[in-house]
């Protein structure tokens, strides 16, 4: 089973190519990350309790006043304005959400994962938007970015998507997921039919085209004979696995080194 990694940054698209995946003529299960963080941070989850245990002190509306049979939910525009931005206190508390919610998440996409391979699906997306900042890339068999070519179509959209954001808190939610463009240089390290970018500058006419493009090369490098294999015989599935584990890795290791040599010059 092809573990297809779908990433870009916020305000993108992703979530639109991610539904046009999971219908006709695709119909390819999708693990969605964001949902499955909402989830693991419900009232009366074990993630809940930690997130109010150390920002409630400091952040007096990080609860909505409504409340359930479990609690009064997250304000996330609160906690967003929390932890997005630059600055030492940001990064740490950053850091901190990110710790408390990360395990969580692997878990449940793990689970999600074995049941996808166990019903046979040739391929399932993992819809994460901090795919390579999480590790995640090196697991995946290709990686598809989606991305803008101009970071201020992201701030356009993301105001419009959500109307109580301010041009700076639109501006540092972008900022906080890294450059696009970027992330398609690195998808794109990868080779042939292991990274592929979707652009998504126009309408959701161009970009389904572009979608049909893209996945039309990857099933060139995942044709259903091999899948069907994958699925019949576990252990040269195991065996597949590790090997584009090892290869991912090496790519992703090459990347890391070469940004740090360049950090290294200024």
């Amino acid at each position: 089973m092809l573990l297809l990694g779908l990433t870009g940054s916020i305000a993108t698209g992703k979530s639109t190519v991610s539904s046009i995946l999971s219908k006709p003529p695709y119909s390819l299960p999708v693990i969605d990350a964001d949902l499955i963080a909402r989830q693991v941070v419900e009232p009366g989850t074990p993630g809940y309790n930690a997130i109010v245990k150390y920002f409630l002190p400091s952040t007096p509306d990080l609860l909505l006043p409504e409340s359930t049979s479990k609690g009064r939910p997250l304000n996330r525009p609160a906690l967003g304005r929390r932890v997005f931005g630059s600055g030492t206190d940001r990064e740490r508390d950053r850091k901190i959400l990110n710790g408390i919610v990360h395990p969580a998440v692997r878990r449940e996409m793990y689970k999600q994962m074995v049941w996808a391979y166990l019903k046979g699906s040739w391929a399932v997306v993992l819809d994460v938007p901090l795919l390579f900042e999480s590790g995640w890339e090196r697991y995946c068999g290709t990686i598809m970015v989606v991305g803008v070519t101009d970071p201020k179509i992201q701030i356009q959209r993301l105001r419009a998507r959500d109307a109580h954001l301010t041009e700076e808190d639109a501006q540092n939610r972008v900022r906080s997921q890294g450059d696009v463009r970027e992330k398609a240089q690195r998808c794109l390290r990868r080779g042939e039919g292991r990274g592929v970018v979707v652009w998504n500058d126009a309408g959701k006419e161009e970009l389904e085209k572009e979608v049909a493009g893209v996945m039309q090369k990857i099933r060139r490098s995942s044709p259903a004979w091999w899948s069907l294999l994958l699925w019949v015989c576990p252990p040269i599935a195991a065996l597949a696995a590790g090997v584009s584990w090892w290869k991912m890795r090496k790519v992703q290791l090459t990347w890391e080194e070469e940004k740090r040599k360049e950090k290294a010059k200024l």
